[in-house]
């Protein structure tokens, strides 16, 4: 079998000292700590450019065989993020009867969610990620993806530090199901949607959760192997 492997020297590279490697963490954590997901977003609008520049940072992710097996669709339009509101509201209506069961309910009872979601029409843009199930050539023929859900969520990460770093604020909706979102939006079978991010500008009375903002400290999420500091 060929596989055609062609290295080719580092693209590019960054050389730090020990101190300016520390000290970079450091201000990368003080920045990354102040991305809150946030429910009150402004109709402010947000170029379109600025969400491209983000898209292509996370089209950079590691992937499965590099084989990319993600999609982003990038939603402004008013009739079409209502049609997503309604679809979405329809199926959290569901959830919050009772499918999600007791003790899932109980859990968000702290931060104050429920089945009413006006953030999908008042935010700039939506933002529906994309799982491609298996690729699909030019002539019609399937092609096998690998560690599509790790890859998925690595670019979605990469999205949501790019969205961060640009001024923006962010909340990750997952209605379940989410089969609308190929209906709505004309996307094939071999896509399964995995998140649709709510992207814009927090109101300027937005408002969060007080027990969201309460993260685990160092210790309880990491461990060193073996212990010899």
């Amino acid at each position: 079998m060929d596989y055609h492997y062609q290295p080719i020297p580092l693209p590019e590279r960054e050389e730090l000292s020990d101190e300016e490697a520390l000290a970079r963490a450091r201000a990368y954590y003080q920045c990354i700590r102040q991305r809150h997901t946030v429910r009150d977003f402004s109709s402010r609008p947000v170029s379109r450019e600025l969400i491209e520049r983000c898209i292509l940072a996370a089209g950079t992710a590691p992937s499965g065989a590099n084989h990319q097996p993600w999609h982003f669709v990038c939603i402004n339009d008013p009739d079409t993020k209502h049609q997503i509101r309604v679809a979405a509201e329809r199926e959290e209506a569901e959830f919050y009867s009772g499918r999600a069961g007791d003790t899932w309910l109980s859990d968000l009872a702290d931060l104050g969610t429920n089945q009413h979601k006006p953030f999908l029409e008042t935010a700039p843009w939506l933002i529906a990620i994309f799982a491609e199930r298996y690729g699909v050539d030019t002539d019609g023929k399937k092609r096998k993806n690998y560690y599509t859900a790790e890859s998925v969520g690595i670019a979605t990460g990469f999205l949501l530090n790019a969205l961060h770093q640009a001024g923006l604020a962010t909340l990750t909706h997952t209605p379940n199901p989410m089969k609308f979102l190929n209906e709505i939006l004309d996307r094939p079978s071999n896509e399964r949607p995995y998140i649709l991010l709510v992207v814009g500008h927090a109101a300027e009375n937005a408002m969060i959760p007080k027990a969201a903002t309460v993260k685990k400290p160092l210790n309880e999420i990491a461990s060193w192997f073996p212990d010899r500091k």
